[in-house]
Parts: C-alpha cells; structure tokens; sequence
C-alpha cells in the first residue's frame, strides 16, 4: 500500500482538480494529448470485483487492470484550469472544476523558494469597475440635434504627434494672402482611436504576431480604417521593416533596447516610415518591474532578432541613463526625432501612478514641442509575463489618473497638445467601445489595448485565475507560445478575421455612443455628457450623480 504523508502535494492543494468519470472514457488520449502542461497522464488501476456463479452466494474476487486518466500531483506540472480537456474529449468524460480550499499559493512559494509567476491579469476580486457605474447621460433631445448613427458621417480620428495652438503655428500670409510655412511644424498622424497595444513577438507566438498584423492591413487596405499597433519590446522582422506595411507600425523601445540594433541597420533601407516611435517607461500591470521574457519562450527567432542566448530576458525597471524627466525629452526624443529626421513623432508611455500627473505637466511644457503623446498603462492591463505580487498589488487604477492628467493640462490651457492615450483593463467585460467612449469623454484622445486582442484570438485565460500561463511557453490556445507543436493550433487567418469583425462592430457602435450626445468627431472631454451611479465616482471625476 502506498504511503501518504501529511506534506505530500495532492489534488487537494491544487488550485483546479480535474473530475473524471472512467464509465464514460474510451481511452482515446485526446485530453492527454492536447494538454500542454502535462497535468494529466495515463494510469492503470487495479480494480477488485466480487461475483457470485451459481444458484447458491459463493463469493470470488476478481482483480483487474483497468486503464485510466490521473491528475499529476505536483507544483511545476498542475492543472491551470484551461479546459482543453473537455474542448477534446468526445465523450464528455474529463473536466476541470476550481478547488475552493486550494493551498497552491501558500505550497508554491514553500517548494519552490521562489515568487509566483504567471502572465494574464491581476486575479484579486475587487469592486464594481469604475467604468461600469458611468452612463451616458446626455440625450440631445429637444435642446440640440441629435445625429443618425446609420447615415450621419463620423470622423473617428485622434492624433499620434504633438498638435501646436493656433498661436503656435508657423504659418503667415503672404502679398497674396496665402499661407506660408516659416519652420517644421512637428509631425502628426491621425490614426484610429483603439490602438492595439504592445506586444512583443517573444510574448506571442510568431502565428499570432502573423495574424494581428494581416487583421491591421486588412483593416487599412480594405476597410479604410487607420488602425495602428504596437510592436512591443525586442524588434520586429526585417522583412517587415523593409516591406511597405510598416506604415501601420508604432516601434517601441523600452529599458532593454532588445532588437534595436537591426531596427537601426535597416533604417537605410525602409521604403515607409513607421506610424510612430513609442518609447516605453513603464507598463500598468507590473510598475517599475521592468520587462520579463522568461528562457523558455526564447525560441531560435527571438534569439536572432534580440541578438541574445536563450536565457531570462530582463528589462530593466527603468531606461539606464536616464535620471530626469527633461533628461528623457533631450536624449531620447531628440536621438529618435533626429533618427527619423522629424518625420515620425515620439510619444512616452508611463505606468499609471500618483506621480503620473508630474511627468503629463513637465512634457506638456516641453520647449521643444516634439512629445508625441503621453501613454498612460494602469494596473488591470495584461502581461506576458510577471511576479504575481507585482501584478496584484503594485499600480494604479486608469480611470482616475486619466482624468487627474486632463485636468491639469485644461488648467493650463494647453489640453489637446499632448495627446493623452490611456489603457488598463479596458475591454474587461468583452465591450471595449463602451468603455472607450467613456474614457475619451473623460479626456483621452483614445486608448489603447492588449489583452482583449489575446481573447478575440481565443485566449481561454481569464481574471479568475484560469489559465494565466502565458509565462510558461505552454499557452494551450498556442497565442504565447514558441513550441511549434503548440503554435500551430492557432489559425493566424481566423486570428485576422476575428480582430476585423471586432473592429467593424466596434466602429458601429462607437457611433451609436456618439449620435445620441450630438458629436460628429470624439468627444474629447465632453463629461458633460456622462452621469455616475456613485456618488464617490462622481465626485472623484466630477462628473454629474445620479439615483
């Protein structure tokens, strides 16, 4: 008989069993197969029988082996509740089911002398969002007209690039009253309002990075949609910088500079501008904790593209060299502008934080008025990869710090100069238009978002704790994964086609939003137009309570 020990890891610890019924089992192995984090495995079981033959009670025992799925008992190979499992089995037969009375956290750090890591979002049960008690409270009605979101025109464009008051501009009649440009005015795009947000192509699989750039030129080539993304730390392709789609693509450095040498190699030979530069000082979900890529998504591309072994890939928590704000306005956005010869703006992005306001009002005043635009990431965005302490309870909610930051700079007069992009769990609840309605009437130019792309695509992890392993290279949905076997789960064409319906839907109601308050362009800081069911909300945004 097999001994137990009291500190022997079992089912029981872990954060999801699985439930299995043996009656209903072919033994196909299609679960064992499809699990990625070998949390279930092939056994057999002795099983005893006891019959009767014959018309008198004479009782025999008969013992069996009988084939049957286990789940593994350990703290490296656990269930991570992705349901793959059920997805697979034809029968019915396997499930996993979230164990209330899990002792994981306390086990994980006990065995492994190590913090918890894990991707996906902070997991601590709050609130109501924010978000959710803001309504839309203005009708144009009887005082003004309001539009016909099926056949009004709609201008759904914000700014990527420093916009300069009318004073400000270099402009001057000449004898014949025509305007004439004295100097470069700083260089601007407009773009869609919903960028997809940074993530590298080491966080996700190269079929997925493959899919969410065909969604992005299908959007623009097809749809006319200005729909911009983000690369992410650690480069791109070269193929893509030479290719003339790298017009759709912001570039982003951050702390680790990873990639930048081919960018920098292949600047000679781009036949198109990229959209513009992001220089990434901090991320929402893991503030000053800098980038973290773990070994084993470290595949021989993202080797050749990082020019590194396959190691931990770990960004500093901050840009080295850089001990100021000016500092960063003179050595980055200048280096960078000079780069591009002032033909693609730059713009920061910082975690959301009680300092965030500081950074907004020192740029906004900037002398150079080269500051693209100010990226604000607050605490519910996603990661790729992250300490899981970090993630819970390190950062600062969006909503509030978004709006702290229009308001300094309408105080100051200059709002609109800088434009103001903001991210940070938007989307939670699977409705990113109406959350970013809110949000630009509250005061950004647009937002930008990471996670919800992730679950268009199919990501089954969620903010309950299901799944969340995008750190282990183990991602079942084959989204942020480098395994080939894994990856190639994912159809990078329906990948594309998902994010491009999404975007279509959202367009449309995006505009049924904007119809009933009577604007034709976005309503940037039009909080006129929005009323809270709380009071604290309310009085926070200063925004109208109503009951």
């Amino acid at each position: 008989m097999e001994t137990m020990r009291l500190n022997d890891v079992t089912a029981n610890d872990l954060p999801w069993k699985i439930k299995y019924d043996a009656s209903r089992c072919t033994m196909c192995g299609s679960c064992v197969a499809t699990c990625s984090f070998k949390a279930i495995v092939p056994k057999v079981e002795r099983r005893r029988m006891v019959f009767s033959e014959g018309n008198f009670p004479e009782p025999k025992a008969r013992f069996s082996a009988v084939p049957v799925i286990r789940q593994t008992k350990s703290v490296r190979d656990y269930c991570r509740g992705c349901g793959m499992c059920e997805k697979v089995c034809p029968n019915d037969a396997i499930k996993p089911e979230r164990n209330p009375d899990t002792r994981h956290p306390i086990i994980t750090r006990c065995l492994g002398g190590d913090s918890i890591k894990r991707g996906g979002r902070k997991n601590l049960e709050g609130s109501t969002r924010t978000l959710d008690t803001i309504r839309v409270g203005r009708i144009s009605q009887m005082t003004d007209p309001s539009l016909d979101a099926q056949r009004h025109t709609f201008d759904l464009l914000a700014p990527f690039g420093r916009i300069l008051p009318p004073k400000k501009l270099p402009f001057t009649p000449d004898a014949d009253q025509q305007l004439v440009t004295q100097e470069l005015t700083p260089p601007v795009n407009w773009v869609y309002p919903v960028i997809i947000g940074d993530m590298s192509i080491g966080a996700l699989s190269w079929r997925m990075w493959e899919g969410v750039a065909m969604a992005v030129a299908y959007l623009n080539e097809e749809c006319g949609m200005p729909v911009r993304m983000c690369s992410g730390e650690g480069g791109v392709p070269v193929r893509l910088l030479k290719s003339k789609y790298l017009k759709y693509m912001i570039l982003q450095i951050a702390s680790g500079h990873f990639g930048w040498n081919r960018i920098a190699n292949a600047m000679p030979h781009m036949v198109e501008d990229p959209a513009g530069i992001l220089i990434k000082i901090g991320q929402g979900a893991k503030p000053g904790d800098g980038g973290l890529l773990m070994a084993q998504k470290v595949a021989e591309h993202i080797q050749a593209i990082r020019g590194v072994p396959k190691a931990d890939l770990l960004s500093p928590p901050n840009h080295q060299g850089l001990y100021s704000i000016e500092e960063s306005v003179q050595k980055m956005f200048l280096s960078f502008n000079s780069a591009f010869k002032f033909r693609v703006p730059v713009a920061i992005k910082v975690a959301a934080s009680a300092t965030s306001v500081s950074v907004f009002n020192n740029l906004v005043r900037d002398p150079y008025n080269i500051v693209g635009g100010f990226f604000l990431d607050g605490i519910d965005g996603g990661t790729g990869a992250a300490h899981e302490v970090s993630l819970d309870h390190t950062g600062h909610p969006i909503v509030s710090k978004l709006r702290d930051c229009y308001l300094a700079a309408v105080t100051q007069g200059r709002q609109g100069q800088i434009p103001l992009w903001a991210a940070g769990g938007l989307g939670k609840t699977g409705d990113l238009a109406a959350d970013a309605f809110k949000m630009i009437a509250l005061g950004a130019n647009g937002v930008f978002t990471g996670k919800l792309i992730l679950q268009m695509a199919g990501c089954i992890g969620n903010d309950l704790g299901r799944c969340n392993a995008c750190n282990t290279g183990l991602c079942p949905a084959g989204i942020t994964t480098q395994e080939p076997q894994l990856a190639h789960r994912l159809d990078p064409e329906k990948v594309a086609q998902n994010i491009v319906n999404y975007y279509l839907a959202m367009d449309q109601e995006l505009k049924k939003l904007m119809a009933p308050i009577g604007n034709s362009s976005l309503p940037v800081g039009r909080s006129d137009a929005l009323v809270s069911t709380d009071h604290a909300v309310a009085d926070r945004l200063q925004i109208q309570h109503v009951c």
